[in-house]
């Protein structure tokens, strides 16, 4: 019999291997679904210059069946209600396919998660949304035709409010194991806030337990703008796109509309560089033709470097606020370099050391991966950043002997993170970005030795201070004998009053050496008697 041909929908595809995309047993299932409502609903706050407060709630469904409800409220613009079917009910639909940075790069993960809950529990997901200057609320309640990619709107209303807001709340419910997901969600709560420190975080989880991060900064990272692709980013169906899209009659004009970096003295150097007229219309390319394109434009090294204004770095201010919230260090540094660029995909390089205070010592540097804002908890030493921080760093060199109560932030944000698989977990070894990386780091842990070694200076000059007090005593007695006149008569300085000219020369000493409120020299003090 002859084999059956069909086409699948987009919806039917990831409806079939929803593993790929994160959602491979209820225990990751669960921790999926909450990090991608919570990061859909950052992106509709910070992104648009809104301070967040995000609500988060994980709460048992049914006491027979393993199914939880998870429900995440923002305070972003929400949604227009003639796009919240299709945002929510169309699998590769959403707002996220322009070149901008963005938290989510597909506008999948909320799908799958509403995907994930349907197939397992039956369940539509609800949404309600006030689009930002509305005076209404608008519910729904929503499936997906797995075979047609269509939503199923089972309700919708409209409620007109009585006073202004804005936001949208998400509601699904999905089959899940919180006794094994437990860890890793309040974690991933936990490094959220630690990445936004601008945001109002509540969390409550099945078992009534709240966690709460409250804002601790008002100063929010700054907006992504949409750009252009880099001519180094470019390919053939790109380039047809491109093309289609953009009104030029000349291959020289449309290099300069389509392109960010390229300028008509750019554009002209590169003609002559790949020897193609500048004259010919673009829509009169063949494709052995776009392939020379792409090839040459790759090739050119006349182009400037990606702009990053489509990026959104946090910022040594915001990350060294997050780590003294969550990690309460003695000591903080961040640094943010500037941006560079692989494959015409610009990208920044941010690193944030803290040391000390309530940290625990260990065997290895805690390490705190973050892309475009996410937390990454899974795959930690497939990732780029273990091996920069653990090999390719020597701790040593930097006054750092472990165990050591050492924590690494390292964020990665891009138009393209150069993730290893669909579940974005881990970041591959790309050699431009691992070269930032330990630039970014060595930097920081310069700053790191210069107050290790200042924090060993002041140890150091402690010990002698407490070594040549606990001999005040002493010392007061015998000179207060010298100092006695011949006579005999006891009109000399006093061992105390010798003392505490002795204890004063000793503060005096702390304060040259800085260490005056660093050290309470009333702690070693012995009473003279007289």
């Amino acid at each position: 019999m002859p084999e059956k041909f069909k086409s699948l929908s987009p919806a039917e595809f990831f409806y079939r291997n929803r593993e790929i995309a994160g959602f491979s047993n209820p225990a990751r299932a669960l921790y999926q679904t909450v990090r991608e409502l919570v990061e859909n609903a950052l992106d509709a706050t910070d992104c648009y210059g809104i301070l967040p407060t995000i609500q988060v709630e994980i709460s048992r469904e049914s006491n027979e069946a393993p199914h939880y409800r998870v429900t995440v409220a923002d305070n972003g613009i929400g949604i227009p209600p003639e796009h919240v079917p299709q945002a929510f009910g169309q699998v590769l639909y959403g707002s996220k396919y322009v070149l901008k940075q963005t938290r989510g790069m597909f506008g999948l993960g909320v799908k799958m998660a509403i995907l994930y809950g349907q197939i397992t529990t039956g369940k539509p997901v609800i949404v309600e949304t006030v689009p930002y200057r509305s005076k209404y609320k608008y519910s729904f309640k929503i499936l997906i035709d797995i075979e047609k990619n269509q939503p199923i709107v089972l309700e919708r209303k409209v409620r007109k409010l009585k006073r202004r807001r804005h936001g949208t709340l998400v509601s699904v419910v999905v089959e899940g194991d919180w006794g094994r997901a437990k860890s890793r969600i309040i974690e991933y709560i936990k490094r959220t806030a630690m990445v936004a420190p601008y945001a109002n975080i509540y969390f409550k989880d099945p078992d009534g337990n709240v966690h709460h991060y409250p804002r601790v900064i008002r100063k929010l990272p700054p907006p992504p703008k949409e750009t252009k692709p880099h001519p180094h980013g470019v390919d053939i169906e790109l380039l047809k796109t491109l093309i289609s899209n953009i009104e030029a009659n000349t291959l020289l004009e449309f290099l300069i509309k389509a392109f960010q970096s390229v300028g008509e003295k750019a554009a002209k150097e590169f003609l002559e560089f790949a020897k193609l007229d500048p004259n010919i219309k673009p829509s009169e390319l063949s494709i052995d033709d776009l392939k020379y394109l792409a090839m040459k434009l790759k090739e050119f090294n006349g182009f400037k470097s990606p702009r990053g204004t489509s990026l959104s770095p946090l910022g040594e201010e915001i990350i060294e606020a997050g780590l003294k919230q969550i990690l309460k260090p003695e000591f903080v540094v961040a640094v943010t370099r500037k941006p560079s660029a692989y494959s015409g995909h610009p990208f920044i390089v941010e690193v944030g050391i803290a040391y000390g205070g309530q940290i625990p010592p260990a065997e290895t540097p805690y390490l705190y991966r973050f892309a475009n804002k996410i937390p990454l908890l899974y795959d930690e030493k497939a990732d780029v950043a273990w091996k920069v921080v653990t090999e390719e760093i020597d701790w040593r060199n930097y006054g750092v002997t472990f165990p050591a109560p050492l924590a690494i932030l390292t964020h990665i944000c891009s138009t393209k993170v150069p993730y290893k698989g669909v579940g974005k977990e881990s970041v591959a070894e790309v050699p431009e970005v691992e070269r930032e990386l330990k630039n970014a780091i060595r930097e920081a842990a310069r700053k790191l030795k210069t107050y290790i070694s200042k924090k060993m200076r002041e140890l150091e000059a402690k010990k002698k201070i407490v070594a040549l007090a606990k001999y005040i005593p002493e010392v007061s007695e015998s000179l207060a004998v010298i100092s006695r006149p011949p006579t005999g008569e006891h009109n000399g300085l006093s061992p105390e009053q010798i003392a505490k000219m002795l204890y004063k020369i000793l503060e005096v000493k702390l304060e040259k050496l800085g260490l005056k409120g660093k050290f309470d020299l009333s702690k070693i003090k012995v009473k003279i008697s007289t």
